[in-house]
């Protein structure tokens, strides 16, 4: 029943921009506007074929990236069309106010036919999103940018002066359709020679097994003090239907030596102190921590800082933005830096240094992505280095963040 709701709904939606298509094309020669029909409607009956056939485990076998690619077309595809019929729903309002206006006798002329300016429109705003996902798809789900930022701390030692941190989050290693591609983020990470390398949450999307395939690739970063790292909602396994506790509970394991082999000191609500130039700097690490309702609540700060004492410098690895306000900032104002994730700069968006920077995330997250302040304390948001759902990125670019620290002048 689900299926054949949602085959209606399709439907309904490729009638509708149909109406453009057939408007566009009414003055093309016959031969050329049915083989427009017909490879427009050939796009529904392979949706339909591939609906079916999934129910029925007829791509079982294929290779994951194919499955991924027409999955992602067809979404691509619809919507499209969804904008174009929206614009359609428009030209059938116009015809129906106009046709009201004869009724009442207004003396207002009134075309019945539909307009080929709307039809236009329509066909050229549904062309926006489908080049544009399309692209992102193709060119930018391994096109790595660095992202730097100074950051003034009050009060920081001598000794800390120039200690350089790269961050990166949201790995999502089941999501990646290529391997090699991803070495080139490892290769950026290694050429700032960090100082200190944290990893803020999301290493998989649902299962500790798809990391395995990239621990020889994470396994190659190199940081002189270390890299740490933390856990973020996808990483503990709630979003899986498991046989057993059991189960769930191996899956985690499994997950916790992933990046104790990869080289990764996992802190859960827990922290180290580094001894730097003869400076304390600790790292603290908690798990994941959301003021959103939906997102799990494993976090505990005070546990994460219990017996930590005095530090020149202390760090907080928390996976969810929404942690820094929701408790940092208020109850722990020693910590000068929190370093999060999570929100992926939606994967989409637009970003010009400068002038603007504006992603539909931000009307559900309010830091999400670059550098925060609140009087003396700061939160930086990696824009992750994976993808979810999407298989790429439009507007906003995988990420290796550089934060490197400076005295307040």
């Amino acid at each position: 029943m689900r299926l054949l709701i949602l085959l209606i709904l399709l439907l309904v939606f490729d009638g509708y921009a149909f109406m453009a298509v057939r408007t566009l094309a009414h003055s093309w020669q016959p031969s050329l506007r049915y083989l427009l029909y017909g490879i427009y409607w050939a796009v529904p009956v392979l949706l339909l074929t591939w609906m079916l056939g999934s129910d029925a485990g007829w791509f079982e076998n294929w290779p994951k990236s194919t499955v991924t690619v027409v999955r992602t077309l067809f979404f691509i595809v619809y919507i499209s069309k969804m904008l174009v019929a929206a614009v359609m729903v428009v030209d059938d309002l116009r015809r129906l106010i106009g046709w009201l206006a004869t009724q009442l006798g207004s003396g207002v002329e009134f075309s019945a036919g539909r307009s080929r300016f709307l039809a236009q429109l329509g066909l050229m705003l549904g062309a926006v999103p489908f080049f544009s996902l399309i692209y992102g798809m193709v060119r930018n789900p391994y096109r790595y940018r660095l992202f730097t930022e100074k950051v003034r701390i009050p009060g920081l030692p001598d000794a800390l002066q120039g200690l350089k941190i790269v961050q990166i989050s949201d790995i999502h290693s089941g999501s990646f359709l290529h391997k090699e591609p991803v070495r080139n983020a490892v290769d950026l990470i290694n050429a700032q020679q960090p100082d200190l390398v944290f990893f803020t949450g999301d290493l998989v999307n649902n299962k500790a097994e798809e990391a395995q395939p990239f621990v020889d690739v994470f396994d190659k970063i190199n940081a002189r003090y270390g890299a740490y790292s933390v856990l973020g909602n996808h990483d503990y396994g709630d979003y899986v239907r498991w046989g057993t506790d059991s189960e769930k509970v191996a899956n985690m394991d499994l997950l916790k030596d992933t990046h104790r082999r990869i080289g990764w000191d996992l802190l859960l609500n827990e922290h180290r102190t580094l001894e730097v130039n003869g400076a304390k700097v600790a790292v603290i690490g908690v798990e994941n921590y959301s003021t959103h309702p939906r997102f799990p609540k494993y976090g505990d700060l005070k546990q994460a800082t219990e017996g930590l004492g005095m530090a020149d410098l202390k760090l907080l690895l928390s996976h969810d933005p929404s942690h820094w306000e929701g408790e940092v900032t208020n109850d722990y104002q020693d910590i000068a830096i929190t370093f999060s994730g999570h929100t992926h700069g939606m994967q989409f968006g637009v970003e010009i240094p400068g002038w603007i920077k504006w992603s539909p995330i931000k009307y559900v997250y309010k830091q999400w992505a670059g550098l925060y302040q609140s009087g003396r304390q700061f939160l930086y948001v990696n824009r992750g280095l994976g993808y979810l759902g999407y298989p790429g990125r439009v507007g906003i670019l995988p990420e290796v963040t550089l934060i490197e620290l400076q005295k307040e002048a």
